[in-house]
């Protein structure tokens, strides 16, 4: 490290004749007053010159802790070089000093993330219905966010480890590859370097989005938080399923709501063979018109089987969104077969015996 300036030396002579213990208190109360002074006009000029900047504004009133302990942990490295301090004992101060400062740079950089993301989001709002780009956005923002903040998690400690002899080479490990450290740290690290690269390829070609409606291991559910190296999907009964981000990149799965969150219910009805299909068919029309959940796009009924027993007869209609889908699907199998039973029972499935002719009785 380099020496104390000429002054801080002057300063140390003047003060030989006190006791250490006493100036060391006084230098350390004094350095404290002089951060908090310097911190507090350093941070006025800011709010009052950058006001108009949201970026600045915000990161001068949220780091003000960390901005503070920065400018105390400064101010006492300075008070520990004309302290009445051995020599080693000056030494590990200003070491412990330095990995403080490390912390808070990072602290620092990790608000400035957080700002940056919340001020880009604010042009986006995910509570209208058609939401779509939207949630494009805030995937992206949310992933990548998490990414860097993992970046800059293992940059700060890896300068902080560069600083302690004893585990120097970690430090190095975590900020380059080399040596069999790095070996065992990258092997240590692999399934969350594997997740984090994944989350950076979902941000950027969003195969899954927030609030998407997605089927998982033959479970339907909606994307609820995608983190840095896990996905949690919540399934349609309230249970939460957690996968990793790789997932999403090596399994197939199905995504209901990738281009838009309108979708078409699908509603299976089996009937017998005089069933009137014309009369379905109105019928379904009926039903979507008078409900709410349908959108006025899609409505159609067809025969897409016949079997030796019945008609498979699908019902086709579309909805705004995945729940109301399902809704829909829901109100349309009720009523059809509420009509069904109500006004053409003929047209229920049924079982049909066919009895074969006796042979005749010869004498």
């Amino acid at each position: 490290m380099s020496s104390p300036p000429l002054w801080l030396e002057d300063l140390a002579l003047r003060l030989a004749w006190a006791p250490p213990w006493t100036v060391s208190a006084g230098l350390i109360v004094v350095a404290v007053v002089v951060a908090l002074v310097l911190h507090f006009i350093v941070v006025l000029t800011v709010r009052r010159w950058l006001a108009k900047t949201p970026f600045w504004a915000a990161l001068a009133v949220r780091s003000r802790n960390p901005t503070r302990l920065a400018f105390i942990v400064a101010s006492l490295s300075l008070a520990a070089s004309v302290a009445p301090l051995t020599a080693g004992q000056a030494a590990g101060a200003k070491h412990v000093l330095l990995i403080l400062f490390i912390v808070l740079v990072g602290w620092i950089v990790m608000t400035a993330l957080d700002i940056s993301a919340a001020l880009y989001m604010r042009r986006f709002n995910v509570d209208v219905e058609d939401n779509l780009l939207a949630r494009k956005h805030l995937t992206q923002v949310k992933i990548l966010r998490r990414a860097c903040a993992v970046v800059v998690g293992l940059i700060t400690v890896g300068l902080a480890l560069m600083t302690i002899p004893g585990v120097r080479q970690w430090g190095v490990s975590l900020l380059a590859a080399g040596g069999a450290a790095s070996l065992i740290v990258g092997l240590a690290l692999q399934p969350l370097l594997t997740n984090l690269i994944a989350g950076i390829q979902i941000a950027i070609t969003q195969p899954i989005r927030l609030d998407d409606a997605v089927i998982v291991e033959k479970e339907w559910g909606n994307i609820e938080e995608i983190n840095a190296t896990y996905v949690v999907v919540r399934l349609w009964d309230w249970r939460r399923m957690v996968l990793p981000l790789s997932y999403f990149i090596q399994t197939p799965f199905q995504n209901w709501t990738r281009e838009s969150a309108a979708l078409i219910g699908t509603a299976m009805l089996y009937v017998d063979h005089t069933a009137p299909i014309d009369r379905l068919r109105a019928k379904l029309d009926e039903i979507a018109k008078a409900s709410p959940l349908w959108d006025g796009k899609v409505v159609n009924l067809q025969v897409t089987d016949v079997t030796a027993q019945v008609l498979e007869v699908r019902c086709l209609v579309s909805a705004r969104s995945a729940p109301k889908a399902f809704d829909l699907r829901c109100e349309v199998r009720e009523k059809m077969m509420a009509f069904l039973r109500d006004e053409v029972p003929e047209a229920l499935a049924r079982q049909r015996l066919g009895l074969a002719e006796a042979a005749p009785l010869t004498a």
